[in-house]
């Protein structure tokens, strides 16, 4: 891709798993981190440096310990180090 990118979860809303999409321009450190509508850090799905490309992570509405979390709003956050960016996910159980 010729720039950072975060795409929108597909399904939104969803029941059991959802697909998140991102572009990296160049090679950088990033993070992809799920949270809960207090802002608190649900899940890291991505903590790695990683080269120029397309990219895309499932999230199984499950918390960091493997629990699945229950129905409601989330935000996923794509941060690398010249770029960030946040968009919302409902899950519905």
């Amino acid at each position: 891709p010729s720039q950072f990118f975060l795409s929108q979860n597909v399904p939104n809303p969803f029941h059991s798993e959802c697909l998140i999409r991102f572009g990296l321009a160049k090679r950088a450190r990033v993070s992809l981190k799920i949270y809960d509508v207090t802002g608190t850090l649900v899940q890291t799905l991505v903590n790695e440096v990683l080269k120029p490309g397309y990219y895309s992570k499932t999230w199984a509405g499950r918390d960091t310990n493997g629990r699945r979390v229950g129905s409601g709003i989330y935000f996923y956050r794509l941060t690398t180090g010249d770029f960030m960016s946040a968009k919302k996910i409902t899950l519905l159980k």
